[in-house]
């Protein structure tokens, strides 16, 4: 125990601690509309997106500035919600097929890039490779701020919007109906969505920070059946995976802090599938037993009865 304090004694640690905390806090809460949405996989594709422009970023500037990366990931995050929006409206194609072609469209350009980069002079010194798993102990002080103020609006917008992000979430006609601009509220809900897969690209990599928004959201709704409830549980479960894959990270040497963190929500998700309330595997196990048990003493009962009624007949007689 002592030495896990003085660890996060360590400034360092402490940057990196608060950072993966406030990127488990605004991952859980805006993935629980996605998830409720049945856009799981938008996450997966805005990550695999951001790579491209933070490929070009790099090849604009000549310099690796976290600022200039966060702005190219945003721009290229921001066309493949364009790019998808354009495909489901004026095609045939479903949204689930339209993520998957932007995914790859925009992965493939990604890769192509990066290899392109990492075969130019100054392409080992680029260390654009390191946003591809991520890289949680390279964050400075100046990340965590970034962090704060997205965390900030993210939980600012959900408190304020929450009843428009439950219509637009349950039935965006009926919202539609009400007067409410759905377009509108897709678009913002789509922005916030861009703003947590940037911002948690460095800690966790654009393979990886789909699982921040969607593992949460997932073991909250086993616990819950109330949306302002989910959402709270959710930004919980993924502010305590973002503590315990840090903790974990810095108390054992060579172990990423990005995957140990996803780990760590799996995990939550793990107990959520077992020992959840309702939902839960051994709260259907215990309903199943105790209704067995309640159908066999049923089934006693009438026995009993049927035997009853037959001694009273015999005596009769």
């Amino acid at each position: 125990m002592e030495f896990s304090w003085s660890v996060l004694a360590d400034p360092n640690t402490q940057w990196i601690l608060m950072g993966c905390l406030l990127l488990g806090l605004m991952s859980g809460m805006i993935g629980s509309f996605a998830y409720l949405r049945k856009q799981s996989l938008i996450g997966d594709t805005l990550a695999h997106a951001a790579l491209p422009g933070i490929c070009i970023a790099f090849m604009l500037t000549g310099v690796k500035s976290l600022p200039l990366f966060f702005i190219g990931a945003f721009v290229s995050g921001l066309i493949a919600t364009y790019s998808i929006t354009v495909i489901t409206r004026y095609t045939r194609i479903k949204a689930d097929a339209a993520m998957g072609i932007v995914l790859s469209v925009f992965f493939g350009i990604g890769i192509v890039l990066l290899t392109q980069i990492q075969h130019s002079p100054n392409g080992n010194q680029s260390g654009l490779d390191k946003f591809l798993f991520g890289q949680a102990a390279s964050m400075i002080h100046s990340d965590v701020y970034l962090m704060m103020g997205v965390s900030a609006v993210i939980v600012i917008a959900c408190t304020l919007l929450f009843k428009e992000f439950k219509l637009l979430s349950f039935d965006p006609g009926f919202a539609r109906g009400l007067g409410f601009p759905v377009g509108l509220l897709e678009q913002l809900l789509m922005f916030f969505l861009v703003m947590t897969v940037v911002v948690g690209i460095q800690a966790v990599g654009v393979v990886l920070v789909a699982a921040l928004l969607i593992t949460p959201a997932v073991a909250a709704r086993y616990w819950t059946d109330r949306l302002g409830v989910m959402v709270v549980l959710s930004g919980v479960f993924g502010a305590i995976s973002g503590v315990i894959g840090t903790l974990i990270s810095t108390t054992t040497s060579n172990l990423p802090t990005g995957p140990l963190s996803v780990l760590a929500a799996t995990t939550v998700f793990g107990f959520s599938i077992l020992f959840a309330p309702r939902r839960g595997v051994c709260a259907k196990a215990i309903r199943r037993i105790r209704g067995n048990e309640a159908i066999r003493a049923s089934e006693r009962m009438r026995e009993m009865q049927r035997q009853d009624v037959c001694l009273r007949k015999e005596e009769s007689l």
